[in-house]
């Protein structure tokens, strides 16, 4: 615990007040109403030191390091502290706040505090020989329940070692409930191979107005994103694509667990009265339906992005807590929120459009982050948004890649300038390498890097599965792929892509399963219509047909229905309705106004007329086409392979290794 030295804990012979609490730093004692209230010497410690500087910000970094000056421990070790001390400090009722949370930084106490003349109460401090009476007897307790419980000084009197038994009995019995709560070691259930899995049910609006959705919104968005960045190595968060479905639909808890395979569900609610909001959360445990953790908080509204946060990272405490405490000590690393509801709110419209990838909504989306980086220039994550809006116009063949990815680029590139821990921001420099520039040691540069920053973002591992799967690294491509669709259990655009990584890997049957799940789900997908490749692989050029004609159902005269007829005809020896198909295809996409790459390229590859199809390649490789990126594994270009013109191609795409 190097770095810059810090204050220590005054030795003053005043007694601090505030509400009906009374602080007398010699005696080492915390009284409510003169009636001593028992607390371990660390909490108790980290009150005083708090209370010494009422008002003022006390980061982790320095409180840690008053409390453990010689001792390196982990930051859970504080968040438990800081538990114990809100739990002790709320035993009035009056709802008072004493301790406040300031997201990602450390902690203000917040009460009145005034300075009284020193009186040990020498009385007060003898009623608690029956307490420690009572900590004698449950020392056994306490050695079968191990907590870190260092000496905070040396105990140099009979009121020292009294106050310090008080200290054992509290903790006793702060440690019986977790036990309790945990459901007692002999009747605990295994735990579950890997991390355990969250979600984050949206939270009701109970405010009665349809306008105030935002709110509860908020919450939920906050929550997801505190608790990912919580223990990531251990507890993996729902993203919110996955829990929407729930908003309107309020099923069973035991159906939540199922459908999205997680062991824990946390649900909660917000009512507004004027400039007040209150809002409950409640942690549910699958398996019984047991509630292992409850709370509400009773707030003003003056800062309510500030409050969102403040509340998410109460909450992670102390479901941390409860779940267990955080082994690695590697600090949560938060970002800036908005600076006001009205920029965060267009952000989340954005990413709604955002998540729907069709032509349309991309461009709803780019209107959405452009109005919030107008309504908050310093806002990161609404460039994030801005950057995977224009990078995926170029990737579905929307817009030209030449015109669209620099746009990309720079907009991610200002979200790093201002926060350079944005993930989304990593993520979308790793696509645009990757597709784009065709760098693939940056591309994977990025995507860990991102990892790093949030293991618990779903779109990171999606991705970065299928830059692995176009390398050839099929098992690692497939393993980051499940860490998406577990992260994003309800995700069609990602279980359809774990579909593409298995036909990439010619695990056919495999593949052909994975995208007929999708299509029962959206026929109008239009990555699991990639089904129609593992047809033509298989030989089964009557289930492609079938496939196409259902999609054409869908899509009308799309430019994709013509270029996979022709590819399906070409492979199937009927070469009369592959040029039927080609040539229709060539006059949808002037209509269209599509990229031709992007559709021309499956077209030739039904036909016999090589040289055609290795200048679309080329025309593709001049428009910097993400067509290419699957050059290597798609079982399409098997034709192309012994062409020198294609190893060329190949070597200049990064792929020929």
């Amino acid at each position: 615990m190097g770095g810059k030295s810090v204050p220590a804990l005054g030795e003053s012979n005043s007694a601090y007040c505030f509400g009906p609490f009374r602080l007398d730093p010699v005696a080492g004692l915390l009284f409510h109403d003169d009636q001593p209230v028992p607390l371990t010497p660390k909490v108790f410690d980290a009150l005083l030191y708090l209370v010494e500087r009422n008002g003022q910000l006390v980061t982790k970094d320095v409180l840690m390091k008053v409390l453990w000056a010689d001792t390196f421990v982990a930051e859970s070790n504080l968040t438990q502290t800081v538990f114990m001390l809100r739990k002790a400090l709320a035993e009035t009722g009056n709802g008072q706040r004493y301790i406040i949370t300031v997201p990602g930084r450390g902690y203000r106490f917040a009460a009145e505090v005034r300075r009284v003349s020193g009186n040990h109460h020498r009385a007060s401090v003898e009623r608690l020989t029956s307490v420690a009476e009572v900590s004698s007897s449950t020392s056994a307790s306490v050695q079968e329940f191990p907590v870190y419980l260092p000496a905070r000084r040396e105990i140099k009197s009979l009121r020292h070692l009294q106050v310090f038994l008080a200290a054992v009995a509290a903790l006793v019995i702060a440690a019986s409930a977790i036990y309790i709560t945990r459901g007692g070691r002999q009747h605990r259930s295994p735990a579950p191979i890997g991390r355990n899995m969250l979600a984050v049910l949206p939270f009701e609006n109970l405010t009665g107005d349809a306008a105030q959705e935002y709110l509860s919104d908020g919450f939920t968005e906050e929550l997801i994103t505190q608790l990912g960045r919580s223990q990531p190595q251990h507890l993996g968060v729902i993203a919110r694509t996955s829990i929407e479905k729930y908003k309107q639909n309020r099923v069973p808890v035991g159906q939540v667990g199922r459908e999205l395979g997680v062991q824990y569900v946390l649900e909660g609610s917000v009512r507004r009265n004027g400039e007040r909001v209150r809002i409950t959360a409640q942690l549910i445990r699958v398996s019984d339906q047991t509630h292992l953790w409850a709370q509400e908080y009773d707030r003003d509204m003056k800062d309510l992005l500030q409050l969102q946060a403040e509340i998410g990272e109460e909450i992670a405490d102390a479901i941390q807590l409860t779940l267990g405490p955080r082994p690695d000590r590697s600090p949560l690393r938060l970002t800036r929120p908005a600076a006001n509801y009205e920029a965060y709110d267009l952000y989340l419209e954005g990413r709604y459009f955002w998540e729907k990838r069709t032509s349309k909504d991309f461009q709803q989306a780019i209107t959405f982050f452009q109005k919030a980086t107008e309504e908050d220039p310093g806002y990161a994550q609404a460039y994030a948004g801005l950057a995977d809006s224009y990078a995926m116009m170029s990737g579905y063949g929307l817009e030209p890649a030449n015109d669209y990815m620099p746009k990309a680029r720079a907009a991610a590139l200002r979200a790093l300038q201002i926060d350079d821990s944005i993930a989304e921001a990593h993520t979308s420099l790793a696509i645009i390498a990757e597709n784009y520039d065709y760098d693939w040691q940056t591309a994977e540069k990025e995507f860990s890097r991102a990892i790093e920053l949030n293991p618990n973002y779903a779109t990171a591992h999606h991705w970065y599965g299928e830059c692995l799967a176009f390398q050839g690294r099929f098992a690692d491509a497939l393993a980051e792929s499940e860490r998406a669709r577990q992260l994003d259990p309800l995700s069609l655009i990602i279980a359809a892509d774990n579909g593409a990584i298995l036909y990439f890997s010619r695990q056919y049957d495999r593949a052909i399963e994975r995208f007929r799940g999708v299509l029962e789900m959206n026929p109008g997908i239009t990555r699991a219509h990639l089904v129609i490749a593992a047809y033509v692989q298989k030989g089964r050029f009557e289930d492609a047909l079938a496939d196409i004609e259902a999609w054409r159902r869908t899509s009308a005269d799309a430019p994709w229905i013509s270029a996979w007829e022709a590819y399906l005809y070409g492979r199937a020896g009927q070469p009369v309705p592959a040029q039927l198909a080609l040539e229709k295809l060539q006059q949808l996409n002037l209509s269209w106004h599509l990229q031709p790459e992007q559709f021309l390229d499956v077209a030739y590859a039904g036909t016999t007329d090589n040289d055609k199809w290795l200048a679309w390649l080329e025309n593709a490789y001049a428009n910097h086409s993400n067509v290419l990126t699957d050059l290597k594994v798609d079982a399409m270009y098997d034709p192309l392979r012994s062409d020198p013109r294609f190893q060329d191609l190949l070597h200049r795409v990064g792929l020929d290794k």
